[in-house]
């Protein structure tokens, strides 16, 4: 008896897990569905961390999904559908965010720094090698005379 009701809820869980939200969008054209596919992998969820909004399951995300779907049914471009996201909720809803003063860190900084770090290890290997290739000065060179006279003298 036991073991019945154990299978049951494990039939249960599996069934619970199979049961998945799926979204039912209807598209006039395919060119439309593949410009709805574009702006929701596009556009980022507010709430999620660097999730799209067409992979987030967040229900502000399934919010702005249905707004898009509306926005594309009423005709808007995809310029004004992603001005009004941005308008109300920042750069953050765009993976792409536009190039302002605000924003010249995200689009400038990873270079700056590339750069930053190669003029540092340019300036290194140089610094190296001006130190090897250095002349000995007159105590070096006796003292190197030593050494290999030295060794000659073992063998």
């Amino acid at each position: 008896m036991i073991r019945r009701w154990l299978l049951l809820c494990v039939l249960a869980g599996f069934a619970y897990c199979g049961w998945a939200n799926i979204d039912a969008y209807t598209f006039s054209s395919p060119q439309q569905e593949a410009r709805f596919r574009h702006l929701t992998e596009e556009l980022r969820c507010p709430r999620c961390q660097n999730e799209s909004l067409a992979g987030s399951d967040a229900p502000i995300a399934r919010d702005l999904k249905d707004r898009t779907y509306l926005m594309l049914q009423e005709g808007k471009s995809d310029a004004q559908i992603r001005q009004f996201l941005i308008a109300r909720y920042g750069d953050f809803v765009s993976y792409r965010p536009p190039l302002r003063p605000s924003t010249l860190i995200l689009w400038w900084g990873p270079w700056i720094l590339l750069a930053s770090v190669g003029l540092l290890l340019w300036s290194h290997i140089r610094r190296k090698n001006r130190q090897l290739a250095k002349p000995l000065d007159a105590v070096e060179q006796e003292r190197l005379r030593q050494l290999l006279s030295s060794t000659s003298n073992r063998n």
